[in-house]
């Protein structure tokens, strides 16, 4: 029996280099990416691929990641493999899940660490921090950490893609502005071609060493257990009990259309199945190499047949022989390569092993499991399509003899996949940047939050647009950031806040600032809040005055008149219009906004008689803000203040004539209703008793000769402190000096409400005072103050107003009488 072992396989003669310095024409890659149209949100990737879309920061069950080495066989060599969910369901909580919270911040430092001019160096610390986060994951158990470990592993995969493709449309820019790049149907080839090398390193990544610990298959002879049958059969002259080949050469098993042995079957499917993986990887010399070591060297040949065929000799002019590169069979060691992806009988992995060498997409697509897989296998059928074509146009394949089928050139379209990341890399791939604004904005609008790992993503991607110049549009960009924004202020990451809001144009990063700082409750943050804004660019003024204009004008309540029933107690509400206040006390140079809001405040508070609140506003302003105020602008060489800080310092001078009057008064009531109460007599019956009444006579006496004292003095505060009110100088209570401010309608028309609404009622507490101390005569002079033109205090009376209080003047006159004076309290002439 002749076993022929060195008969040569068909496709020995097939083979070598392809030349990229073609011109091929490109067809549209968006379409091997997905179909026209939106790409919709919500479905699973094709094949086994999980979809990490639907995931979000607490359902991770779905979230596993299929790679491309999830069907070799003896997994023990993959150190990158997820722990079973089964097991990682058994832990709640894992302190890896904690290590991906430390990217937010270091994601910050190294986007603060690079300028626009080193944003290639930023991109690969960006995929450096991903990589090494997903690494610490490994070791988490927890269902939710093994779903942040997979969007680490497709975000750093896509920071990659990022990388080379811009780093190279980097260069290709520097070239056609120095006149050096002219083909640039050349430049979009090696774009798709650094699509696929791209996609085979993740794959590589995936599989790591793991051709080098193959040695399963390291044994000298192919298909030795068949071999061994075929001796035994020989010396034995018995029959198989089961049909086996007859012949031992490559083509055998079809051409005779008998199996191997058992065992050898077996082996050559896990050995093409992990050929193929190596494949995949871009790992061809080490499939040949483990092709060798198995006995297969046939097969390695096979696998060197793409290389175009060159004969340095007809061109050198040199007497010495160089050696002949490439394939001078090519055309047909292709074509081979075509028909066994086509035979059904063979392996499907050996068939996709071929379709790969050929570019026939529909046998390679059989194997594919994941995204990946399939758009490796669109964009490796397409650029080896794109090639031959142009071999064929440009002459360089005139000793091609066998043409490739119709369907060579025909590529179907892959279905559309809906994964974030996939979306994302799908438009970058094909440079769509309006496509993927798109797609941002639909995201931010879901009902479902994204989760947080990708909004960071996201975010960093659209500042490495706005670095690199790259028009997009704005109002999505915003969105972005402040989604991202939002995020870092609900995880409390304090520190990380200020320099992205510093990254929104400038009046929006005001508000988003100012909104931010409203929810800093922890006075000890609050500097620390200041000091990041400032040094990420803020305009911390105008920020501060913000959060204070904010916080006072949340409720709508209006200046309301003394008389009616009010709350006069300071609510929750009240304290928070309190506190705002220390946002502008930080900076000595905020003192006049300072001023200029406290006094805002207060006036609110003093319309509606919170008394108490306006004192808590006034005491929080600095003693020294008026002299600060003044030594600031001193120190820029202007000698008189504006108009509006001087109003303002006026105005809080007002206030506090204000609020010391009413304090008096506070003071002056709680000592007129403490008067010592005159003591009840025991009968005089005996000596003891007498002497007791005696006593107790006097005490009282003192007693109340000390309150009489402190009630005169009392009266005699709060007359002068409300006459410092009623009496103002310069104009008045509540009235400007200077008219030469900025005109502010509301604060004018606050200001002259007050004074509607204090002015009366102090001079009310005031003739109070004066009738319960029975002086009746000042309470009859306060009178020809209110009346008179100088001061025009009348003008702020109401008719009701001035009506009760002539009433009670009616009542003093009446008892100046009784004592026998006449009405305005003078003696009676005879």
């Amino acid at each position: 029996m002749d076993l022929n072992i060195s008969k040569p396989h068909p496709i020995l003669t097939l083979c070598p280099h392809i030349s990229f310095l073609v011109t091929p024409r490109v067809p549209d890659v968006s379409s091997i990416l997905a179909p026209g149209g939106r790409t919709p949100r919500y479905t699973h990737t094709p094949r086994n691929a999980p979809s990490s879309l639907n995931l979000d920061d607490s359902d991770w069950t779905n979230s596993m990641y299929t790679s491309p080495v999830s069907g070799l066989e003896n997994t023990s060599f993959f150190t990158d493999d997820i722990t079973n969910l089964s097991s990682a369901l058994l832990k709640e909580d894992d302190p890896g899940e904690a290590a991906a919270a430390s990217l937010f911040p270091e994601f910050l430092g190294s986007f603060l660490k690079h300028s626009s001019s080193a944003v290639f160096e930023l991109l690969e610390d960006y995929q450096t921090l991903c990589q090494d986060k997903s690494v610490v994951l490994r070791a988490g158990q927890n269902s939710k950490t093994a779903g942040v470990r997979w969007l680490l592993q497709q975000e750093s995969c896509s920071w990659r893609l990022i990388t080379s493709l811009y780093r190279y449309l980097d260069r290709v820019q520097l070239a056609l502005e120095d006149d050096l790049m002219t083909d640039m149907v050349v430049s979009k080839l090696f774009t798709l071609w650094l699509v696929v090398d791209w996609l085979e390193s993740i794959a590589k990544d995936q599989i790591g060493d793991f051709a080098d610990n193959i040695e399963y298959y390291a044994k000298n002879v192919c298909w030795e257990n068949t071999l061994h049958a075929l001796k035994m059969r020989r010396k034995s002259g018995t029959a198989f009990t089961v049909p086996l080949v007859t012949e031992l050469d490559p083509d055998a098993p079809l051409r005779q259309q008998r199996p191997l042995a058992d065992l050898d079957r077996e082996d050559d499917a896990r050995l093409l199945k992990n050929l193929f993986t190596l494949i995949r990887a871009g790992m061809t010399e080490e499939a040949q190499r483990l092709c060798k070591r198995c006995g297969q060297a046939w097969r390695a040949a096979t696998l060197e047949g793409w290389k175009l065929y060159h004969d340095p000799n007809m061109t050198s002019g040199s007497i010495e022989l160089q050696p002949v590169e490439g394939n001078p069979q090519r055309g047909i060691w292709k074509a081979c390569c075509w028909r066994m992806a086509e035979e059904e009988q063979l392996n499907r992995y050996e068939r996709a092993i071929y379709a790969s060498l050929s570019g026939n997409l529909k046998p390679l697509l059989a194997v594919c499991e994941s995204w990946e897989d399939c758009v490796w296998a669109y964009f490796r059928v397409m650029v080896d399509s794109l090639v031959e074509k142009d071999l064929m146009s440009s002459g360089m394949a005139h000793q091609e003899v066998e043409t490739l089928p119709r369907e060579y050139l025909e590529a179907k379209v892959l279905e559309e996949t809906r994964e974030h990341y996939h979306v994302i890399q799908k438009f970058v791939i094909v440079g769509d940047l309006d496509g993927l604004l798109e797609e941002f904005s639909d995201w931010l609008t879901a009902s479902k939050p994204l989760p947080s790992h990708l909004l960071r993503f996201m975010t960093h991607l659209l500042l490495f647009f706005h670095a690199c110049m790259f028009l997009v549009t704005e109002d999505v960009c915003v969105d972005v950031l402040k989604a991202y924004i939002s995020l870092l202020i609900r995880d409390q990451q304090t520190e990380l806040v200020a320099s992205y809001v510093g990254q929104l144009p400038a009046e929006l990063a005001t508000a988003q600032y100012a909104a931010f700082l409203e929810t800093v409750d922890q006075t000890e943050l609050r500097p620390r809040c200041l000091e990041l804004a400032a040094d990420a660019g803020l305009d911390v003024a105008a920020i501060t005055k913000l959060v204070v204009e904010t916080v006072r004008e949340r409720d709508d309540s209006d200046f309301t008149h003394h008389s009616q029933t009010l709350e006069t107690g300071t609510t929750k509400e009240d304290q928070k219009k309190i506190d705002v206040i220390d946002w502008l006390l930080f900076d000595a140079a905020h003192r006049a906004e300072s001023l200029k809001q406290s006094n805002a405040i207060m006036r609110k508070f003093l319309a509606l008689q919170k008394h108490d609140a306006a004192k808590a506003v006034f005491s929080k302003v600095p003693e020294d803000s008026m002299k600060e105020i003044y030594s600031q602008w001193a120190g820029i060489g202007q000698a008189t203040l504006p108009a509006e800080d001087e109003n303002a310092i006026r105005e809080h001078l007002c206030i506090r004539a204000y609020l010391e009057a009413h304090e008096a008064f506070t003071e002056w009531f709680s000592h007129s209703s403490s008067a010592p109460q005159k003591p009840t007599l025991a009968p005089e019956v005996k000596f003891t008793e007498r002497v007791a009444n005696e006593m107790r006579e006097k005490e009282y006496q003192a007693s109340l000769s000390a309150w009489s004292c402190r009630l005169d003095v009392l009266t005699e505060d709060v007359k002068e402190r409300i006459y410092n009110v009623l009496l103002f100088v310069d104009g008045g209570w509540m009235v400007d000096n200077r008219q030469d401010s900025e005109q502010d309608s509301e604060r004018r028309h606050q200001m002259t409400a007050l004074r509607s609404l204090c002015l009366p009622r102090l001079s009310f507490l005031l003739l109070s005072v004066l009738q319960n101390s029975s002086r009746h005569q000042e309470a009859l002079r306060l009178a020809d103050i209110i009346s008179s033109d100088q001061h025009r205090l009348y003008q702020v009376f109401s008719k009701e107003e001035l009506r009760r209080f002539l009433q009670k003047l009616r009542e003093s006159s009446l008892s100046l009488l009784d004592r026998g004076l006449d009405p305005l309290g003078y003696e009676l002439q005879p």
